[in-house]
């Protein structure tokens, strides 16, 4: 369940009253990769293969979706927990990230549990230079942002991502309790049905941070936008 409605009390300076909030969801999200605890991530319940798969392209484990010989949910299909299987030669090229302990994060940070600031470093490449576009453009994309956030509207609690193409039409949407899920899984729409180089622009209901810059780096996405408050 992606959200439900609880009771609360609301206090104000004339009393208080009982009245009901809708909630949005979380749960973790165990990720294993060859058999193995990768990481817990704390969620927002739904669209966990492609959430899988954007975390992967972000932390160097996979570059193409090429790299997975299997990914999807494990075999009792539990919705919290997602197999994934490399191929013999990816797993090769990067043994220092499968070495690494599991860790878990969470939805407020992306980078929380990381063992070392090393895990952090990524073989990043420039994204392609000379994508223009005017700023009344831009600021109709970001306009766009709390329309399409339907969790946002119930529960005021929710982040969202948002991919335009170089025509500044939107192609793919992702809405998370976590502001880095949301954009695993936005990218990880992309990446997945191999249209991952269509996209151009980024939009994002968050502060621009450290872990969020890197998986746009590792998307080749040549222009972010934070929206923050």
């Amino acid at each position: 369940m992606s959200s439900a409605s609880y009771p609360v009390i609301r206090v104000n300076r004339d009393g208080s009253r009982v009245d009901s909030h809708e909630l949005i969801g979380e749960e973790p999200l165990l990720i294993r990769i060859d058999g193995k605890p990768y990481t817990v991530v704390m969620r927002t319940p739904g669209e966990e293969i492609f959430h899988a798969a954007g975390l992967c392209l972000g932390e160097g484990i996979a570059d193409a979706p090429d790299d997975f010989l299997t990914i999807g949910y494990c075999k009792d299909l539990d919705p919290n927990v997602i197999d994934i299987r490399l191929k013999p030669e990816r797993r090769e090229k990067i043994p220092d990230l499968l070495a690494r302990r599991g860790f878990v994060s969470q939805t407020s940070c992306g980078i929380c549990g990381k063992e070392l600031v090393q895990d952090l470093y990524q073989m990043l490449a420039p994204a392609e230079n000379g994508f223009q576009v005017h700023i009344n453009r831009i600021l109709d994309c970001v306009n766009q942002l709390s329309k399409n956030q339907k969790y946002y509207q119930k529960t005021r609690s929710s982040h969202a991502a948002m991919l335009f193409d170089h025509r500044l039409e939107l192609v793919s949407f992702a809405e998370d309790v976590g502001r880095h899920n949301a954009l695993d899984k936005a990218i990880g729409k992309m990446f997945m049905h191999r249209k991952l180089s269509e996209a151009a622009l980024l939009v994002l209901s968050s502060r621009i941070s450290y872990e969020l810059v890197q998986k746009a780096a590792r998307a080749h996405l040549p222009v972010m936008i934070g929206v923050s408050s």
